[in-house]
């Protein structure tokens, strides 16, 4: 019998980060007793607040050490005393490149109509999950300046894209969409008229992969056109898959149509290794210590992290009480405009499992 005992690694992060990840272990704490696992957290303080004091972001060591965790929780990386990119680079990318954390997960579901923008549009029309390729593509980081500072300046950014990379992710897909077993639908998102060497690596080995998954429905649509749809027609997809700089525009699209960032939770996912679970909606930092914040993505981000661990019940119990709260007593997903604090969202969620 399984051993259902996990070590979790918090990473509270800047902004708001730190009190929508304490009530993700609220409710983690309401699950773990309901449903019987046991857990062990250990907080760390990797964000913008240490990169102040001391200069540092994550070293190989504390990255090494990360390995040794069943999973990780984030809550947001950011902060205004700190350069854009840097914290970006040196924590979130070097621990999605460090662990391998090669697929980026994020499913987009409408809870309640009323959170969405789109007209005449029901929870059954938004109901489907990107797949992002999530350590090689534009955000490898390769390129180079040539006549820096001049007028002839010229800035290289290469995407760099693997067989390797390309077909790991394209099989992840395909074996998520069969485990999801909606609609059995897989959609490749791309640029095949323009960008004509990436994605026709992509394009060759999603042919070539969907001949051993007859049971899986496929297609493809430009990424400007998915970007059409996603606001047209939402229900047309199931799964969809695309690059590392697609996933993330499109996730944010999907973001707003399932109700906005308070609701949206994605995971880093190393299939064979340590996986990272965050609010995709970044620290927020207007909102700190307003106790105003939405906790529900951080609160499905655990739930997410739940799943990914083997805890289905336990997550399904967590997302139906998200659910539940989400119809039932909130007035809006967004900050301040709740009904309720971020304390009270926590305990809500947490009594309704």
């Amino acid at each position: 019998m399984k051993r259902r005992e996990y070590k979790i690694a918090v990473i509270p992060g800047d902004g708001t980060g730190p009190e929508v990840i304490a009530e993700a272990l609220k409710v983690m704490k309401a699950a773990s007793g309901k449903f019987g696992f046991k857990y062990t957290e250990e907080i760390f303080d990797y964000g913008g607040e240490r990169y102040i004091k001391t200069g540092k972001t994550i070293d190989d060591k504390e990255l090494e050490n990360l390995k040794k965790f069943s999973a990780i929780l984030l809550g947001a990386i950011g902060h205004p005393d700190v350069k854009p990119g840097i914290l970006e680079q040196g924590i979130l990318l070097k621990t999605r490149f460090g662990l391998d954390q090669y697929i980026n997960l994020r499913p987009v579901r409408l809870y309640d109509s009323r959170f969405c923008p789109l007209r005449d549009k029901k929870p059954q029309d938004v109901d489907f999950v990107v797949v992002r390729e999530n350590s090689e593509g534009l955000y490898k980081g390769m390129g180079e300046f040539q006549k820096k500072g001049t007028k002839d300046e010229v800035a290289i950014q290469i995407s760099y894209n693997t067989r390797k990379g390309v077909e790991r992710c394209l099989r992840y897909a395909f074996e998520f969409t069969r485990k999801r077993g909606r609609r059995k639908k897989l959609t490749l998102c791309g640029k095949t008229n323009v960008l004509t060497y990436a994605w026709d690596l992509w394009q060759r080995t999603f042919d070539e992969l969907k001949k051993e998954y007859a049971d899986i429905t496929t297609d493809y649509a430009h990424v400007d056109a998915t970007t059409m749809w996603f606001v047209k027609n939402p229900e047309w997809f199931d799964v969809i898959v695309t690059d590392n700089m697609f996933g993330d525009i499109i996730t944010d699209l999907g973001a707003m149509i399932q109700g906005g960032m308070g609701i949206a939770a994605g995971g880093n996912i190393n299939p064979n290794g340590v996986s990272m679970f965050e609010p995709i909606g970044g620290s927020a930092p207007k909102y700190t210590g307003k106790h105003v914040i939405n906790p529900l993505a951080a609160i499905c981000a655990a739930g997410m992290m739940l799943d990914t661990l083997g805890e289905a019940a336990a997550a399904k119990a967590i997302e139906d009480s998200v659910i539940k709260v989400s119809t039932t007593d909130l007035k809006s997903l967004a900050a301040g405009k709740m009904g309720y604090s971020t304390e009270e969202v926590g305990d809500l969620v947490a009594r309704n499992i």
